[in-house]
C-alpha cells in the first residue's frame, strides 16, 4: 500500500504544476488544481499532508481560498506553502496573516522547494503522530473515549444529513474485578488486550469503530446500521469473546470471559446529541446485566427517544463448547 505523502499543488497555470511536479514526484504523490474553486472539493477528497498554491488566480485569490481553508475544521490543520512571482515584504506578511505556513518565490528553486516542502510534511507528521496518541487507549491501542465521542458527533451529523441511521454498542467485561483479584493486574491487562482484538477483529467496515470507554467498559459505533443489523453484529462480538476461553473461575457467569452488551439504534437527527446515543445504550447494557450478563439488549431510538418497553430485543446466549454456562444467575 503506498503511505507516500500527498500534495495538492494550485496554479492557474498548468506549466507552474509541471515544474513543481518534476521536482516533487519522486517523494510525494502529486494532486492539482487550477482554480480556488477547484481545489476546495479535491482538498476535502484528498486530504493533502501539504498545500502549495499561487496567490495570484483569476477568480477567488491564494488569500482569500487560504482564509477558506484555515475556517474548515477539516483543513485548517494542512500547512499551506504560498508560490508566487510576488517577492515584497507586504505579499509575504498578508500570506502568513492569512494562515500560510511558508512563502516560495518565482520562479522555482528545486533545491529548496525540495527542502521546505519536506519541513513542513514532518512536522505534520509528527502533529499527526502526536494527535492520534491522545485519542488512544495506550493498552489496547483502541480509540479512547474522547476520539469516541469525536466520531459518534461526527458521525450523528453526517446521517442526520443524509437521513441514515447509526447504532451504538456499551459493552463491559462481566465480573472484571473478580477476574483482576483473581489472576492479578497483569493478567487483567492481557485479558483487556485479548478482548479488545476479538471485538475490533469482529467490526468489518471502515467506518465502524471500537473503543475502549473506560476501565473494562468498550463502545462501538455502527453508521448506517439499523437495530437488527447491530444486533446481530453484537452477538458475533459476544460469541467472539466468549470463544477467545479465558478461564475466569471468579465468574458467576460462566468459566470463561464474557460480555454484556447494550445496544441503541435508530434514525440520526440534527439537535440529537451523542450523550443521547450513549445514554440508551449503557441503559441496555444495564438491562443485559440484570437479566443475567453475557448477553445482548437493544433498544431502538425514535427522535432520539427510547421507542416502548415491547421493541426492546433481548437475546440469549447459547452454550458455548468447553464454557460452562453457570446456572442460577
Amino acid at each position: 500500500m503506498d503511505n507516500r505523502p500527498v500534495i495538492l499543488v494550485i496554479d492557474d497555470e498548468p506549466a507552474n504544476i509541471e515544474i513543481v511536479t518534476a521536482v516533487l514526484e519522486d517523494d510525494y504523490d502529486i494532486c492539482f488544481a487550477l482554480s480556488a474553486e477547484q481545489a476546495i472539493p479535491i482538498a476535502h477528497e484528498a486530504r493533502p499532508d501539504l498545500i502549495l498554491m499561487d496567490v495570484m488566480m483569476p477568480g477567488m485569490d491564494g488569500y482569500q481560498l487560504c482564509r477558506i481553508f484555515k475556517a474548515d475544521p477539516a483543513l485548517a490543520e494542512i500547512p499551506v506553502i504560498f508560490a508566487t512571482a510576488l517577492g515584497d515584504d507586504e505579499a509575504e506578511i498578508r500570506g502568513l496573516a492569512v494562515g500560510a505556513i511558508d512563502y516560495v518565490t518565482k520562479p522555482i528553486r528545486p533545491a529548496a522547494l525540495q527542502r521546505r516542502v519536506r519541513n513542513h510534511v514532518q512536522m505534520k507528521q509528527m502533529r499527526d503522530q502526536l494527535a492520534d496518541q491522545a485519542l488512544r487507549d495506550p493498552l489496547t491501542g483502541l480509540a479512547n473515549r474522547r476520539m469516541l465521542e469525536r466520531r459518534l458527533q461526527a458521525e450523528l451529523l453526517r446521517q442526520a444529513r443524509d437521513g441514515g441511521q447509526v447504532a451504538v454498542m456499551m459493552m463491559d467485561i462481566d465480573h472484571f474485578k473478580g477476574f483482576n483479584d483473581s489472576y492479578g493486574h497483569p493478567e487483567g491487562d492481557r485479558c483487556l488486550h485479548a478482548v479488545a482484538s476479538a471485538v475490533a477483529g469482529s467490526l468489518r467496515r471502515a467506518g465502524d469503530l471500537c473503543a475502549r470507554y473506560g476501565g473494562e467498559e468498550f463502545a462501538c459505533i455502527l453508521p448506517g446500521t439499523d437495530l437488527d443489523g447491530a444486533v446481530h453484529m453484537a452477538e458475533v462480538i459476544r460469541a467472539a469473546v466468549q470463544g477467545l476461553a479465558i478461564p475466569h473461575r471468579a465468574s458467576l457467569v460462566a468459566d470463561v470471559v464474557t460480555l454484556s452488551i447494550g445496544v441503541a439504534a435508530g434514525r440520526s437527527e440534527v439537535g440529537i446529541t451523542d450523550q443521547t446515543w450513549l445514554t440508551a445504550a449503557d441503559r441496555m447494557l444495564y438491562r443485559s446485566k440484570l437479566a443475567g450478563r453475557n448477553r445482548v439488549s437493544a433498544q431502538p431510538l425514535t427522535s432520539g427517544q427510547p421507542v416502548s418497553e415491547a421493541a426492546i430485543i433481548d437475546t440469549i446466549p447459547q452454550r458455548c463448547a468447553g464454557a460452562g454456562v453457570k446456572a442460577g444467575i
